[in-house]
Parts: structure tokens; C-alpha cells; sequence
């Protein structure tokens, strides 16, 4: 038998087969993830190499001249572009379409890799990174409060980011803006001079100070420790009273002796503005699998709970943009779109044909073939973005046009 057949002398087996339909539909729904974008690879891998203190001349020809000659060689290359400033070298490179972006990624890395010990030993290891739209933040805010701008950094870095990241579905929470506190130390060159002390030297013990490393281990009947020699500064008055040099009186140089230190703020290279007032702003990045609208109300809810713990310093923040608004936005468009066509339909069947009977069959036909197609939606991994949801509105008026036919 035909299905057509089928479906005339088996009227009961249809409607379990469509009602089945129908259900799982709904429940597969209920388990597609909304993003403002469908995910795909975009065939661009980007090498960032850092080179702190050079001039942009330095590292054109110190560093990307010679990673563009690596990464030339790389299969599928289209173009290559190059931007040299200071302290920083970038290379984009674009690979045909055909390319697998990720294995070619890990071909530049190779690249990289052999041409590591012909760069400058103050360059530190290239990133190479792959162009992805999950990279991209779903939410964006700016948020303020009655401290000081270091100490609000502070907050922001050492209790709000770690809270936000916590959310599930968060993959990385970006700071931007804001004053960050810098221990300041500032030599006297007289007093270098009359010591003998070089202000290479003066560095090298700083840096060495806020080391931490193991020191062997201690065996016992009872069991074996570890030692750790951990000389890390923990307050201004343990770097004052740092010991620069130790004469063989006995005397002592302490770093107070030779400079003066004090709390101070880190060079300000980015700002954060929204409508004109100053702030911290935040970038919340999403999992690559994760649900952005789920995502995006988890943050909202954890900045309330962070609002009310901190209001007696009035935290308060303002969301400058959120992905989840305009891809709910799009879905609820595409489920009034649903409705409105099958009213209107019914009633111009109505109006014309008047017959009640075959607006029913409108009323039946749209929805049993726009809800199971929510099955293969998601057995096939896709998600509620801007472009299936495009797709679902046009469907929409082709089956209008079918159902009245029919």
C-alpha cells in the first residue's frame, strides 16, 4: 500500500505515529542549545609573538619576517598578512576552504617550533591560534563601586572573576580597563654609585626574591616530607629590609638604602566606558558547546547574588550587550511567525472555502510538520541560531502555501 493508502485506511496508526512525532519533537526542543550563530570554522590561524621593548622596525625583521618564512611553507596556504608594532608581531594566516583549520594548526605550530632558537632570546613563545566565533563574548558589562580604582581591580580579579567563572558553561572571563597595583621601586643613582651597585643587579635580586621552588625531602620512621624554600615577599617592609649586599664588617645594604618604595598603580593602556561613566568592564566567553541563553541567565543571576553580598560598597553593574536577548528574540519571532500563519490561514480558509473542516486540516498540517523536525535538529547537532531559525520562518510560509493546495 501506498502511504497515502495508509493513512486513509489506517486513520488510528497515523495519528500515533504523528502524536509520537509531535511529543519527541517537544522534547527534543527542550534540549537544543540557543546560540546567536551556528557554529563553524572559519579557515584562519593567527600566530601572535610577543617581543617586549622593541621597536616596531626590530620586529618586523627580527621576528615576523622569519615566521612568515615558516609558515609559508604550510599546505593550503591562500595569503598571508603580517602587522608589526611595538613590543608585539602578528600573522594571519588564510587557508583555502577545502583546508582542515585545525590541522593546520598544528602544522604552524611544527613550523614554529624549528624556528624557535633563530628568534631573539627576549622573545617570549609564539601563540598560534585558531579564529573562532566561540571566542567571541555573549555578554558584556561594565561594573563600578565606591573604591578606590585599585582596589576595585582588585575585587574584580581576586573575588568577582573567580565567582563569575564558577557559573557553568563559562569558559573565560576577560577584565578590561581598571588600575592595577604596581609595587614601585625607584633608585637613587647617587647612592648606586657610592655603593658600586648596578641596577642590573638591583633586578636580578628582586626577581630572585619572589621565587618558590622545591628543596628536597626529609625521611623519617613516621613518614617523608617535602621541603620547599619559598622566599616570596608578602609586604613592602620584607622588600625594604631586602639585603642587597652583606660587606665583610658585617654590615648590611638593604634595598631601602639605595631607592624608595612605595604602592603605586601599573600604566593604564585600556579604558572602560559605558554611557560615559568609568568602570571595569567584563567579557564573559562561553563553552564551545555550551548554551548561550542558559549561560547568559546563569551569569545574570550570580552578578545579583554579587551585587547584594557587596552592596555596601554599591557594586552595581550595566550589561552592555547580551547575545542570548537577540537569539531569544529570534526564537520567539519564529514561534509567533508559527501561530500567526496557522490563525490567518484558518481564517481565510474559512472566509473562502467556508468550510471549518478543511481549515482543521491546516490547523493539523502546520504544526505536525514544523514540530518533528526538531528530531533531526537535534540528533544532528544543531542549534536554535540566527540561521535555523531563518530557515524554519521561510519553511513556515511554504507550508501555508502547501496546506491550501492540498
Amino acid at each position: 500500500m501506498s502511504i497515502t493508502e495508509v493513512a486513509i485506511k489506517r486513520p488510528l496508526l497515523i495519528t500515533v505515529v504523528f502524536t509520537c512525532l509531535i511529543l519527541f519533537g517537544f522534547m527534543s526542543y527542550n534540549k537544543l542549545n540557543y546560540n546567536l550563530l551556528p557554529k563553524f570554522d572559519i579557515p584562519i590561524v593567527m600566530v601572535q609573538t610577543i617581543y617586549p621593548g622593541a621597536s616596531s622596525e626590530e620586529v618586523e625583521n627580527s621576528v615576523t619576517k622569519k615566521v612568515e618564512d615558516a609558515v609559508s611553507a604550510i599546505q593550503g596556504v591562500k595569503d598571508i598578512q603580517s602587522s608589526s608594532r611595538e613590543g608585539v608581531s602578528i600573522v594571519l594566516i588564510e587557508l583555502n576552504q577545502d583546508q582542515n583549520a585545525e590541522q593546520r594548526q598544528l602544522d604552524a605550530e611544527r613550523k614554529i617550533k624549528q624556528i624557535i632558537d633563530k628568534l631573539p632570546k627576549e622573545v617570549k613563545e609564539p601563540v598560534v591560534s585558531r579564529f573562532s566565533l566561540d571566542d567571541l563574548p555573549i555578554v558584556q558589562l561594565s561594573a563600578s563601586s565606591d573604591l578606590s580604582p585599585v582596589d576595585m581591580y582588585d575585587l574584580m580579579d581576586k573575588k568577582v572573576k573567580p565567582m563569575l567563572t564558577n557559573v557553568p558553561g563559562v569558559a573565560q572571563v576577560n577584565l578590561i580597563g581598571g588600575e592595577q597595583r604596581e609595587i614601585e621601586v625607584r633608585l637613587n643613582n647617587d647612592k648606586l654609585a657610592a655603593y658600586n651597585i648596578s641596577p642590573a643587579q638591583v633586578q636580578s635580586l628582586i626577581a630572585r626574591s619572589g621565587m618558590s621552588f622545591p628543596a628536597g625531602n626529609i625521611e623519617s620512621s613516621e613518614g617523608r616530607y617535602s621541603i620547599r624554600m619559598d622566599a616570596k615577599l608578602t609586604n613592602l617592609k620584607e622588600l625594604r629590609h631586602l639585603i642587597v649586599r652583606q660587606n665583610p664588617d658585617g654590615s648590611k645594604i638593604e634595598l631601602k638604602d639605595i631607592a624608595d618604595i612605595s604602592n603605586g598603580k601599573a600604566e593604564v593602556n585600556t579604558m572602560s566606558r559605558i554611557n560615559g561613566n568609568p568602570g571595569i568592564g567584563v567579557q564573559i566567553v562561553k563553552q564551545t558547546d555550551a548554551n548561550t541563553v542558559l549561560v547568559a541567565q546563569g551569569v545574570k543571576q550570580r552578578l545579583k547574588e554579587i551585587k547584594n553580598d557587596y552592596k555596601d560598597i554599591h557594586f552595581d553593574y550595566d550589561i552592555a550587550s547580551d547575545q542570548s536577548t537577540f537569539t531569544l528574540s529570534a526564537a520567539h519571532g519564529v514561534m509567533e511567525d508559527l501561530l500567526m500563519a496557522v490563525i490567518i490561514v484558518a481564517f481565510v480558509m474559512i472566509m473562502f472555502l467556508h468550510s471549518f473542516r478543511s481549515s482543521l486540516f491546516v490547523l493539523v498540517a502546520i504544526p505536525s510538520a514544523m514540530i518533528p523536525t526538531f528530531i533531526l535538529m537535534w540528533i544532528f547537532g544543531f542549534s536554535l541560531n540566527l540561521m535555523t531559525l531563518m530557515a524554519l520562518s521561510l519553511v513556515v510560509g511554504i507550508l501555508v502555501d502547501d496546506s491550501i493546495v492540498v
